[in-house]
């Protein structure tokens, strides 16, 4: 068990909660249906991977390696795919244009997919130990 990866995940969670209740309540006035739901995919992904990263504190076994690796393509990936949907989804209340950043959503989504195999991948190696 790694208390760090945990605590990390936790505070992460409790953080999107927090966001998913500033859309909720806070942006309903201010954009539209659909840039709200825009929203509500970027809450949603953070929390997948905010449960991956509790999920990843606690894998008995992993190696240390696997475990970091995973934890920072979580992080990162959570950062330019929730990140730039935030941005995205507000791009009618900002002051600057954040469809300039639109590029980076799906290589943050890249870093997950690779985040989850070599999660697999960390686990499979477990059990033929």
């Amino acid at each position: 068990m790694d208390r760090n990866i945990m605590a990390t995940g936790a505070f992460l969670l409790a953080l999107t909660i927090a966001i998913g209740a500033f859309g909720a309540h806070g942006l309903k006035q201010l954009i539209s249906g659909s840039s709200l739901e825009t929203f509500e995919t970027g809450v949603r992904y953070m929390m997948y991977h905010g449960f991956g990263i509790l999920i990843l504190g606690i894998v008995p076994g992993l190696s240390s390696k696997t475990r970091k690796a995973v934890f920072w393509l979580f992080i990162v990936g959570i950062l330019l795919f929730s990140g730039s949907i935030f941005l995205l989804s507000l791009n009618s209340v900002l002051p600057f244009d954040a469809g300039t950043i639109g590029f980076i959503t799906p290589v943050g989504g890249l870093l997950f997919i690779i985040g989850w195999v070599l999660l697999g991948y960390g686990i499979i190696k477990l059990s033929k130990q």
